[in-house]
């Protein structure tokens, strides 16, 4: 499973609800949110991932509307960096309650600029109200080196605001630019950004220069930056004949590309050509200056030619150079299977290896300069054979992990945005199995002017101080010169307030006519800044700029800020106080910028309320009011699961959602990110969704989105279906199928008050018969942007009448769905807005419940948008103490939550929820009866009896509390009891308290079970309500009587040799009274017999036993037992090895039942024998009835065997040992008859529960070396395999539940069988193997009476045999084409090969004397004249084809084997 998590955190105004924030808008300053709601980006910025899907739903015209506000609202000023930085908020809440979290290691670098960027935006440069007077500022310029497109017009960018609308006007190179003069040049009116048009004609590079703008009124002068503009350039390529390439193979080879310069720098990338890219890897590379460069030239090289070829940006032209053809002399011929495998590729090739030496750059040594902030680019090329390995180092330290990647194969090292810290020495290694070398590279860092501390306006009230302060660093150190109104500050009029101290200009007593721009001009030779910053005189007395009586809801545990923002002059004082109390909110928990904006950094419950900021100065006060609602985050606590599921069964994806109630909650489904079509073969619940008869279709991820206005959780499984192969039935299902079209042409028509005519014209179904439309509707006031689903009708329709509801304005769209799957929805309809009514119905889940004992809290499910009927929907509460007659005490709420104050404890209420609108009240509400707070009980229980019912429980009477002492709801009456000690003398035991519940309504009398026999307890009893536990009772103490004891543990069972069976086992781990011996039983068995079943009984301290073997063959089954006086308790069951021939392990469950274990502990044989009867006959011997022989361990004085009298019975072939403890089904939730069937490498588990459909359980199994290993399964999926057994090891298990681990099964001890075993009999006894034996002798036999006889025969050689020996390269008889008939029996054939069919195949040659016949038959007789004997080429070439006469003759076969 697969689990993504999003929060959209958004706030509302009368429910409304804000769309959520990403990076990109966030980092520009500005949310889709209005300012009436919760500020997203706070929320973006506390490290709180949004979907895309969510951000694009916002209305840009929302977010423009906000982006505009905030450049008309004003915030004090900034603070300083320092301080900034020391009140940098913390991460975001944790998902539930309890200490924050911690991020591990550094955060990521998009976050910490996040981050700044909202610091920045608390404390951004003052801004005045455009209403009133102000000097000009630039908000918008072109860049410093401005670059234009000689094909288009030329757009100089300068606009400025100021009160009085500032006048513009420009110089170039340094002087005044006469725009009336040139007919080509215009500004935009009211604004000073320069239109050159070229239409008419001209050379755009006439204009070329440095140009800067002046926007001046009244008060003032700003300055943009001055502009260099620069007209794009494209040279061609220079005209060349380039002369072939002639390299030998693995030597190394540059093609230098030299491209025209340009403006910009073209891209650079190479291709043959025929526009086919060259491939590139790290024998063959791209280097930094475009050049292409060969560690070592292959011949495979030169199979294609080589152009470099550029791009230019404005003018989007490629130009090609000419192509370089490559031509490669090599030593070896062409080798295509050489040229496939890389590491024989050099030696295949004959191309001798070589150490690395540098290609670029050249030498040992070089250096780098960057500037600060820029990209540092690093570059070593090595050739050599093999091919060098590249790697990079910095000399004294490591490459900075966070900045630092490697490009070009390695070849190319990048550090973005260098600091100083990145300066010093790097080397790159390059290295193959020849040897090293390596390059050292320099690298200092310098830096054009940055700011530490950029001047920002002033504003003062008369006779007030202040100061600009115009800070920059950089290397080399950058000169600082002030000048007021575009003029240098020397040359300005002298003013006895100012003064002039380097980088800071400090004003005194100012006043009215102190008034001005001064900019601030920073420069060294890598660059310049420029700043502007006014000083503004004002006296205004406190204003609020934010709407007021903002609503904002945030989620529990989230970072929320509320935004108060101000004006005034002398700047106020700004305070913030909740539900008015007198103390102001600063630190903590909270934390007040300088703008105005309190931030709570993580929000409990108690932070909702009513929030106060208060601005004040000498001139006045102004106030706001915020009211903050804290609700629960939504959780999917149940996440769908990854499943696979062959096509047409039914399977079903879990989604349970945990949600504030007050909040609607909306749970929607996505399959493969788009959104799910709900079909006939689907059924959607609140915590699920089922699909039936599973199709191929139906795979995809499957996405669970459970969203409230506020957040919302997302869980994703994937869903894969195994598909049978199918052949279409029909034409149609032949054809291909895709979804529908989307409907077009959506029409609205009959239009009522309460209804509307949706018409649409259908799409395309694609080869699938469209079933359904689904209309959905989307509302521009609460949720705009949000579409829902409206209704549904059938596909073969294209009209329907759609009822609405008052108040919304609707906009409509319409999704066609087949089988196939949903369309992409039409196009939506043109909006129809109904008029407004009172509500028609009132909230819902109205409660009233108490959270402290002296107060009520009522809740309610607020109303949502299509319910509201009308603007500013509300709820009218009232409450009143029930049968007291009293008057209804009522309030009206905006939210969903009332606390009733100062009520008595547990006293019934009667409760009123109504809605009401701007156009009335909704009906009259039912009334609910709610109770207040209750309180801790008073009394305990009393006369408290035991009686102890057996050794594992007792029964408990006891009498009831009156009523008035429970002081709240009677929940239950709960006994806690612990084991205070056992009986038996040095036995450890737990004494944690464990507690037994008994409902308060059913009487006064319970059960206490699962006790421990044979020990000590003590019991006390209290009152439970809904606040808590009361008083405890009169301790009572009980001691249980002795019991049966546990299964032994560890029973092992080892098999060292074919004559023995080693038994051991530890003693049982709850002996539950005094042990008096153990008893074992066991059983011959193999195949379908089994022999007598044979009893041992031991004394307590045996923990060994040695079992004779009677055959070597039969395998045994025991079953062992404790005792003590009460009887024999639970057994445990093993079997001896298998050996490797009888059970193979598979997948599959076996079929044979395992044997039944009772708690007596008798082994039940007939059961086993009953529940499988056999199916197949097995030839296995049967088994003697004798008893084996036993022999009892040394350590044991005396051993009592008792011989059972069992009948041998058949039952199925048993292939693996099993284990089943049998047990009776109890009342409360348990685990019961865990069977386990265990192989050499694995096991099926089952068991028995009584818990509901769909609960988790865990398996938990530990092998001998005590590893505990855990499988997490659900109760429909037994049986489980265990599959990473290991063969002969013994393992202990146990089952217990996932939510409550104490509901546990009892412990089973079993073992896997032996992978291989030694228990077979010795090979040369066995009668197979000594007739086999018998054979081959004979065989040998009847080859030495052949040799035998051939080798009387005086040299007589068949030609035959000669003939079809090829004659091999080193013959020396092959040139005069002689044949040597010497005596060579003894010799191998040389050049041939035997068949499978004993005839003898040539390899090479068919040339023998034969093909030199002319007739039908030919011999030779022994002086080697021809006389016929042998067939001609055409026999033999029967032979060679087909079975001839000779194959069939005995002697001819005796010949082939010869």
């Amino acid at each position: 499973m697969r689990r993504l998590v999003a929060r959209a955190a958004a706030g509302d105004a009368g429910e409304a609800t804000a769309p959520a924030a990403n990076s990109s808008d966030c980092a520009q300053g500005w949310s889709p949110s209005p300012w009436r709601l919760i500020d997203l980006c706070a929320v973006w910025d506390a490290g709180v991932s949004l979907p895309s899907a969510v951000w694009n739903r916002a209305s840009y015209g929302v977010g423009r509307r906000r982006l505009n506000e905030a450049e008309k609202l004003s915030s004090v000023r900034e603070a300083q960096l320092e301080r900034l930085a020391a009140a940098r908020p913390r991460g975001p809440g944790s998902r539930e309650p309890g200490p924050r979290p911690t991020m591990a290691g550094q955060p990521p670098p998009w976050l910490r600029a996040a981050f700044l960027l909202w610091l920045l935006g608390l404390g951004r440069a003052i801004e005045i109200p455009m209403d009133l007077s102000q000097p000009p500022t630039i908000t918008r310029q072109s860049v410093k080196d401005h670059i234009v497109d000689p094909r288009d017009n030329i757009l100089i960018e300068c606009e400025a605001k100021g009160n009085p609308a500032p006048s513009f006007h420009w110089t170039r190179n340094s002087r005044f630019f006469n725009i009336a003069k040139d007919p080509r040049v215009s500004m935009r009116r009211r604004s000073g950004t320069l239109v050159i048009d070229f239409r008419s004609g001209g050379r755009p590079e006439e204009y070329e220069g440095e140009y800067q703008c002046f926007a001046r009124n009244k008060f003032g002068t700003a300055l943009s930056n001055r502009i260099r503009l620069q007209v794009s350039k494209s040279p061609l390529w220079p005209k060349e004949n380039l002369d072939p390439v002639v390299v030998q193979e693995g030597a190394p080879l540059t093609l230098q590309c030299n491209p025209p310069p340009g403006l910009p720098s073209p891209v650079i990338f190479w291709m043959s050509s025929s526009m086919e890219p060259i491939t590139q890897d790290k024998r063959v590379s791209q280097g930094h200056n475009g050049d292409l460069y060969f560690s070592n030239v292959m011949l495979q090289d030169m199979q294609t030619d080589y152009s470099c070829n550029a791009r230019f940006h404005f003018t989007h032209t490629i130009q090609q150079k000419n192509p370089f053809t490559l031509k490669v002399l090599t030593n070896h011929p062409y080798n295509d299977s050489s040229l496939r495998n890389p590491p024989d590729m050099y030696s295949a090739r004959g191309v001798a290896e070589r150490t690395p030496s540098f290609m670029y750059p050249q030498g040992t040594a070089s250096s780098q300069m960057v500037l600060r902030g820029m990209d540092l680019l690093l570059e070593c090329i090595a050739s050599g054979v093999p091919t060098p390995d590249i790697a990079w180092y910095k000399k004294g330290g490591d490459l900075p992990s966070d900045k630092a990647k490697f490009e070009n194969f390695n070849k190319a090292l990048r550090i973005t945005n260098v600091s100083e810290e990145d300066s010093g020495e790097y080397f790159c290694l390059a290295s193959n199995k020849m040897g090293s070398i390596r390059h050292t590279i320099s690298v200092r860092v310098k830096a054009a002017p940055y700011w530490l501390d950029e001047p920002k306006n002033l504003i003062l009230a008369p006779g007030e101080d202040g100061r600009l302060v115009c800070r920059a660093n950089g290397n080399p150190k950058p000169t600082v010169q002030w000048m007021v109104n575009g003029e240098p500050l020397q040359s300005a009029p002298p003013n006895p307030n100012r003064e002039v101290a380097g980088d800071t200009i400090i004003f005194r007593d100012t006043q009215i006519s102190s008034r001005a721009v001064y900019q601030c001009n920073t420069s060294n030779e890598h660059g310049y800044l420029l700043a502007n910053a006014f000083v503004s005189v004002l006296d205004v007395p406190p204003r609020m700029l934010s709407p007021r009586n903002q609503l904002i809801r945030v989620i529990l545990y989230n970072r929320t800020r509320l935004d108060c923002p101000f004006f005034g002059s002398p700047i106020p004082t700004l305070r913030w106080f909740k539900n008015g109390q007198g103390s102001n909110l600063d630190g903590g928990n909270y934390h007040v910028y300088e703008n105005g904006s309190l931030e709570i950094k993580m929000i409990r419950k108690e932070d909702q309320g009513i929030y106060t900021c208060v601005a004040t100065n000498i001139l006045g006060k102004a106030e706001n009011q915020v009211r903050l609602e804290v609700k629960d985050p939504t959780r999917i606590y149940r996440m769908p699961e990854d499943q696979v599921v062959k096509r047409g069964t039914t399977v079903q994806l879990e989604c349970r959602v945990k949600h504030d109630p007050s909040l609607k909650l909306s749970v929607s489904w996505l399959k493969d990110d788009e959104p799910l079509h709900i079909g006939n073969r689907m059924k959607k619940e609140d915590d699920s969704l089922t699909i039936f008869g599973v199709a191929e279709r139906d795979q995809g991820s499957y996405t669970c989105l459970a969203s409230t206005e506020l957040d919302r959780d997302v869980a994703k499984a994937q869903l894969t279906v195994l598909a049978d192969q199918a052949t279409p039935t029909n034409r149609l299902a032949a054809l291909p199928k895709g979804r529908p079209d989307r409907p077009r042409d959506l029409e609205l028509t009959d239009l009522a008050e309460r209804s509307v005519r949706l018409t649409w014209i259908p799409g395309d179904d694609n080869n699938s018969p469209i079933t359904d439309y689904v209309v959905q509707f989307e509302e521009d006031q609460f949720q705009p942007g949000v579409w829902h689903d409206h209704s549904k009708f059938p596909g073969s329709v294209n009209s329907a009448i759609l009822q609405l509801s008052p108040y919304v304005n609707y906009q409509f769209r319409v999704i066609a769905v087949n089988e196939v799957g949903s369309s992409h929805p039409s196009l939506p309809s043109e909006r129809y807005r109904t008029s407004g009514a009172p509500p028609e119905s009132n909230p819902t889940d109205v409660k009233g419940e108490g959270t402290r004992k002296n107060n009520m809290e009522i809740t309610w499910t607020p109303m949502n948008a299509t319910s509201a009927f009308g603007p500013n929907l509300r709820y009218i509460v009232k409450w009143r103490r029930r049968e007291t007659r009293e008057t209804w005490n009522n309030v009206t709420v905006w939210g969903s939550r009332y606390v009733v104050g100062q009520t008595p404890v547990y006293v019934p209420y009667e409760i009123r929820v109504q809605a009401e609108n701007d156009f009335g009240k909704g009906p009259e509400p039912d009334t609910v009866i709610g109770y207040s707070g209750e309180d801790y009980p008073r009394a305990a229980p009393t006369d408290v009896k035991i009686r102890v019912l057996n050794s594992t429980a007792i029964g408990l009477q006891w009498n009831r509390v009156y009523s008035d002492t429970v002081q709240g709801h009677l929940r239950e009456y709960r006994a806690y009891y612990w084991r205070e000690s056992s009986l038996l003398k040095n036995l450890w035991v737990s004494q944690k308290r464990q507690q037994a519940s008994f409902p308060g309504d059913r009487g006064t009398r319970g059960v206490v079970s699962r006790l421990f026999p044979y020990s000590n307890y003590k019991l006390e009893m209290v009152v439970v309500n809904g606040r808590g536990d009361g008083p405890r009772s009169e301790t009572k103490e009980f001691t249980t009587p002795e019991g049966v004891p546990s299964a032994p543990r560890r029973f092992r069972v080892r098999q060292p040799n074919l004559e023995t069976i080693n038994l051991e086992w530890d003693h049982p781990e709850h002996p539950n009274g005094i042990m008096t011996g153990y008893t074992l039983k066991y059983v011959a068995f193999n195949g379908t017999k089994l022999g007598k079943q044979i009893v041992e009984n031991f004394s307590p301290n045996q923990t060994k036993f040695t079992v004779q073997r009677a055959d070597p063959v039969s395998r045994y089954r025991f079953t062992l037992g404790a005792r003590t006086q009460v009887g024999l308790g639970e057994a445990v069951t093993e079997e001896s090895p298998a050996p490797p021939n009888e059970a193979t392990p598979t997948a599959a469950p076996p079929t044979s039942p395992p044997t039944t274990v009772g708690v007596a502990g008798a082994v039940s044989t007939a059961e086993a024998t009953a529940a499988a009867p056999s199916t197949e006959a097995t030839a296995a011997p049967i088994i003697p009835t004798v008893a084996p022989t036993t022999v009892a361990s040394t350590t044991v004085a005396t051993t009592t065997t008792t011989t059972a009298a069992t009948t041998t019975t058949e039952s199925p072939p048993i292939t693996t040992s099993g284990t089943k403890i049998h047990e009776s089904a109890p009342d409360e939730q348990s685990i019961w008859n865990v069977t386990v069937l265990p192989n050499s490498k694995w096991a099926n588990i089952t068991w028995k529960h009584n818990f509901g459909p769909g609960t988790d359980f865990v398996v938990e199994y530990i092998d001998s070396n005590h590893t505990k290993k855990t499988v997490p399964v659900k109760a429909q999926t037994q049986p489980i395999q265990l599959t990473d057994l290991s063969p002969g090891m013994t393992y202990t298990l146990r089952v217990y539940s996932r939510d409550n681990e104490g509901i546990s099964s009892t412990v089973i001890t079993f073992m896997t069988s032996s992978a291989y075993t030694n228990n077979q009999a010795d090979i040369a006894t066995q009668g197979w193997f000594i007739g086999l034996m018998c054979a081959i002798a004979l065989l040998v036999l009847i080859l030495l009476i052949v040799c035998f006889i051939k080798r009387s025969r005086g040299g007589k050689y068949p030609v035959r045999e000669k003939k079809d020996v090829p004659l091999g390269p080193e013959d020396p008889k092959e040139e005069d084409g002689s044949f040597d008939y010497s005596d060579e029996d003894n010799k191998p054939l040389q050049g041939s090969q035997t068949s499978l069919d004993g005839t003898i195949k040539q390899q090479e040659s068919d040339d023998s004397l034969v093909d030199y016949g002319e007739g039908g038959e030919g011999q030779f007789n022994e002086d080697g004249s021809f006389i016929g004997q042998y067939t001609v080429k055409k026999d033999k070439e029967e032979t060679e084809g087909n079975e001839s006469s000779e194959a069939t003759s005995p002697v001819n076969a005796i010949y082939s084997l010869a």
